[in-house]
């Protein structure tokens, strides 16, 4: 009999802690198996099936590590020293349909949508006979699933779809991921949606996610599970990359208004602070609860940037002033290699803790909410009001002081904030997905630090697809390869 396996951890307990490259660190037993016929019975198993899709987001196979590394490690904002051989393929753009970072993502993205999908089935038979105190918690749970599962599809969309948006040009007809909003037989056959209907059920889940947060009376009030100022950031996010400026504007300020943020911080000790400890970043909305005993080790998102031989690229270091606070934590561990060489002490990874490993994964942040209200009124005309919501985030240069110490023209304007976004958002895993959608003519695969040279430049970047992993084309069960995703690759 095929069973649900209910996990017994939640993001915001998750037990583990050993060191190593495998998967026997996360192990964890399950306290109960639901019968798959029966589906989820009760509002504790509901509860309980839930935590096992946030144990899946934040798997490092999926948020915890892969799906953000891989938005920065293959840009120009990123250098990788070639001592190990961690993201190589990647970094190089020689990847293939079978590398295993992509299966990886597929895999457990999918995990979170299946098992996300699950809770909002099932929990929905069970609210009719449910007293009133079960409604609320069934509302906050379907919230929660439905947001998992639209940021999930976000997430797999940018990854092996096209942009939706490139500089104005539509691509909503290119091919997008498998899209069903019903629980997925191991028989069934889905067939890929296009890239815009990804983004119609992204935008659609989100919605409903805000419409059950409102039913539930609230979130939880933890940056560590999926609330209402997130969930209106990822639709921010998702608004921007769809060119929709007015909803971008409007998502990021509910945001910023339902996540009570004003201000950021702009001395070197205060934005330090932001990374001290285990969730000490009060600019951030959600987060993933990592810290000294409940990390992934070697396979964390800040051992990429640390021993793993990743760091800001020379080009990216040279974009910053002296005067930017954000250089209190751009720092190169002078223990070992060299400028030639370098090693990073894991920036935004680079906590009180001592351990890069031991340092959360910030996810939807009020910094990016001003970025996209700056760049959407700058594409709507409004340069004042872009200049005002740039300046916010700017201000960590404090030599920028005022909103006319900011460019005075619209492409002079523009071009700060692509910069912007790249100043702020490194380790943020956004670099990939902004570099395509703005139809940059990009520089990839840098080398020869510390100068600021690369293997391949004038590269159409907007072009670029990860292709759907070989496994899950040979299953059968629907997927269809990308035409052409290999011919988009870099050519020296």
């Amino acid at each position: 009999m095929k069973k649900i396996l209910i996990h017994t951890l939640v993001a915001a307990t998750l037990t583990a802690g050993l060191s190593g490259c495998g998967d026997s660190f996360l192990e964890t037993k399950f306290y109960k198996g639901q019968d798959i016929e029966k589906g989820l019975t009760s509002v504790p198993i509901v509860d309980a099936a839930l935590n096992g899709a946030y144990d899946r987001f934040y798997d490092y196979r999926f948020a915890g590590n892969y799906a953000l590394a891989i938005g920065d490690v293959s840009t120009d904002i990123a250098y990788w020293n070639g001592v190990t051989g961690h993201w190589s393929n990647i970094y190089g753009y020689s990847f293939l349909d079978t590398e295993g970072y992509l299966a990886d993502i597929w895999e457990y993205g999918y995990k979170v949508i299946d098992n996300s999908t699950r809770v909002i089935e099932d929990a929905s038979k069970l609210y009719a006979s449910s007293t009133d105190a079960e409604k609320k918690s069934l509302d906050r749970d379907i919230a929660e699933a439905y947001a998992l599962r639209g940021f999930s599809r976000l997430i797999l969309t940018n990854i092996f779809g096209h942009q939706i948006k490139v500089n104005g040009k539509d691509f909503s007809d290119q091919p997008g991921i498998l899209i069903s909003d019903k629980i997925v037989g191991p028989e069934d056959q889905v067939k890929r949606a296009t890239v815009g209907e990804s983004y119609a059920a992204i935008v659609s889940d989100l919605k409903n996610a805000l419409t059950r947060f409102t039913a539930a009376g609230g979130d939880r009030g933890s940056k560590v599970y999926l609330g209402v100022a997130a969930v209106h950031g990822l639709l921010a996010r998702t608004y921007l990359y769809m060119e929709n400026w007015d909803e971008a504007v409007a998502s990021a300020q509910a945001a910023l208004t339902a996540g009570g943020v004003t201000t950021l911080a702009t001395t070197p000790a205060a934005y330090r602070a932001l990374y001290a400890t285990e969730l000490s970043n009060n600019e951030s909305f959600f987060a993933l609860a990592i810290n000294s005993t409940k990390n992934f080790g070697a396979s964390s998102l800040g051992t990429v940037w640390s021993v793993y031989c990743f760091s800001p690229s020379p080009k990216l270091q040279k974009m910053y002033k002296s005067t930017d606070v954000r250089t209190a934590i751009m720092l190169r561990d002078t223990t070992k290699g060299s400028e030639t060489v370098p090693y990073y002490r894991g920036g935004k990874f680079d906590n009180a803790a001592k351990s890069p490993a031991y340092s959360s994964n910030y996810m939807v942040n009020a910094p990016e909410m001003y970025l996209i209200q700056a760049e959407a009124l700058l594409q709507k005309g409004d340069l004042d009001g872009s200049r005002k919501a740039l300046l916010v985030v700017a201000g960590r240069d404090v030599s920028i002081k005022a909103v006319s110490d900011l460019p005075q023209t619209k492409d002079a304007l523009y071009s700060f904030i692509k910069d912007e976004r790249a100043r702020e958002l490194f380790q943020e895993g956004f670099r990939l997905w902004d570099l395509r959608r703005w139809d940059t003519s990009a520089e990839v695969y840098a080398i020869n630090a510390p100068k600021v040279e690369y293997t391949y430049t004038s590269y159409k970047i907007s072009n670029l697809v990860y292709p759907i992993p070989a496994d899950e084309i040979n299953t059968g069960s629907g997927a269809t390869q990308t035409p052409g995703w290999s011919d988009a690759l870099p050519k020296k």
